[in-house]
């Protein structure tokens, strides 16, 4: 298996996740469910950031944590949607072009000393790039219902929309 494979379901994801992050209200952005989560600007900032880990994966062997890193910052949903837009577009480059024989090479997460997990990066991609992405893009979609807004269906209808 190697980048090309995932290029389907990579795109599919990227476009869910673009239609879930488009409907985000500006005036809902302050918007969060509970002290302890998220405010909904900050969780779509989050979902934009994480593209942006697909070229580190492939291209590094470990990341480091514990040292400092660029977020993405935005003042509204057009730019959270600007930076989401240009990671894709990243991340679909750094993609297409892995080998398999990449997928198979270890990658390592840590936090100083701390190992959390050294696992192929292909496995890494799958699970901590794409499945994170998943992850966040529905409570993104929680978020919207608690602010009453429509949910698009994501592999399928939703409550939303006409059957």
């Amino acid at each position: 298996m190697n980048g090309q494979y995932l290029l389907p379901e990579f795109d599919q994801e990227i476009a869910k996740t673009r239609k879930m992050l488009a409907l985000i209200p500006n005036e809902s952005l302050d918007y969060r469910p509970h002290e302890k989560s998220w405010r909904l600007r900050r969780l779509g900032e989050h979902v934009a950031n994480i593209p942006t880990w697909t070229g580190p994966t492939f291209h590094m062997d470990e990341l480091d944590i514990a040292q400092p890193f660029k977020l993405v910052e935005a003042e509204n949903v057009d730019g959270i949607l600007a930076a989401f837009d240009k990671a894709a577009a990243e991340a679909r480059v750094a993609l297409e072009n892995v080998s398999a024989d990449t997928f198979q090479e270890p990658w390592t997460l840590k936090a100083g000393d701390r190992v959390h997990f050294t696992l192929p990066k292909g496995v890494v991609f799958r699970n901590f790039v794409l499945n994170h992405l998943i992850h966040h893009r529905a409570q993104v979609g929680l978020y919207l219902r608690m602010c009453d807004v429509a949910i698009p269906g994501m592999y399928g209808p939703s409550a939303d929309e006409a059957m």
